[in-house]
């Protein structure tokens, strides 16, 4: 069977790869989750009748943590800060000065969701979603189009570059490390909230390869 593979390389100025497990305060894991490398290649291109999964991820910068502040105006805050208006300050730890090159396969979609007419009219005639998928996504990173913004982690941290490899880029192939615990995803394919944790995953040699 042909694999139909992607990849790009992003960076930035500040990223958050959320921790669940560090409550109130967040810490970044040392590089994305597989749902946020996923959503980063689907930033760029989106097709119902497709899945893109990512496969592995390089870490191509040291990894420096950082202190950050932020007032927060979101949902979770408690009810009577709600109705006053208020906020909160939200201390968390992200990192600085990143820089990843990602690779993903792009397959036929596994979900049973609906799809809307676009999408069965184009499975009608033929179309092979997972061929035009892959160079959608080609000429779109080239070009700098996106299907949604970008962002890394968090939608305040843009990267300040999503594209093709660039040839200066080294992987830090010093950098191994054991995450005990990792988020591996957060949705099902059926887009129902289901997390999946792994359990003792190795960085090796500033590679992480995404196991399903």
């Amino acid at each position: 069977m042909k694999t139909y593979a992607i990849q790009m390389e992003v960076s930035g100025p500040t990223a958050m790869w959320t921790r669940p497990d560090t409550g109130d305060s967040p810490v970044s894991y040392p590089l994305p989750t597989y749902s946020a490398a996923k959503g980063l290649f689907e930033g760029v291109v989106m097709i119902e009748t497709v899945e893109i999964v990512p496969t592995k991820v390089e870490i191509c910068k040291p990894i420096i943590y950082h202190n950050y502040a932020t007032n927060y105006g979101g949902p979770l805050r408690k009810g009577e800060v709600v109705k006053k208006g208020g906020s909160y300050q939200l201390l968390a730890t992200t990192l600085i000065n990143v820089c990843y090159r990602l690779y993903a396969e792009i397959r036929p979609a596994r979900h049973s969701r609906p799809l809307s007419e676009k999408a069965k009219l184009q499975a009608s005639k033929g179309l092979n979603a997972v061929h035009a998928c892959q160079d959608i996504f080609s000429r779109r990173l080239v070009k700098g189009q996106w299907h949604d913004t970008p962002f890394l982690g968090w939608r305040e941290f843009v990267p300040d570059y999503i594209g093709p490899f660039r040839e200066e880029t080294r992987v830090q192939e010093d950098i191994s490390l054991n995450l005990p615990s990792f988020l591996y995803s957060v949705f099902e394919p059926s887009g129902k909230k289901q997390p999946v944790f792994k359990s003792d995953v190795r960085v090796e040699n500033g590679r992480l390869f995404y196991a399903e």
